[in-house]
């Protein structure tokens, strides 16, 4: 069962408040999604840190629900 963009978006903006998020459907399936997610909350993190964040976020659907999500992440300028 595959999720939509916006159940995404809303998941991660639950598990990182400030987070700005923009979701991009790369094959038009619903099911590949690249995430570019800004919040001043990965301050001082790695991007393996980071990017575990996104996964606590995402709340174990990742691999589930979730297929595949290309992450990038960043700081607000």
């Amino acid at each position: 069962m595959a999720m939509d963009a916006d159940h995404i978006k809303e998941l991660i903006q639950e598990g990182i408040p400030d987070a700005q998020v923009e979701i991009t459907d790369l094959r038009g399936d619903g099911d590949h999604y690249a995430a570019h997610i800004v919040s001043s909350s990965f301050e001082g993190l790695s991007r393996v840190q980071q990017h575990q964040k996104v996964y606590q976020a995402l709340q174990g659907r990742m691999g589930n629900e979730l297929h595949a999500l290309a992450i990038q992440t960043s700081t607000p300028e």
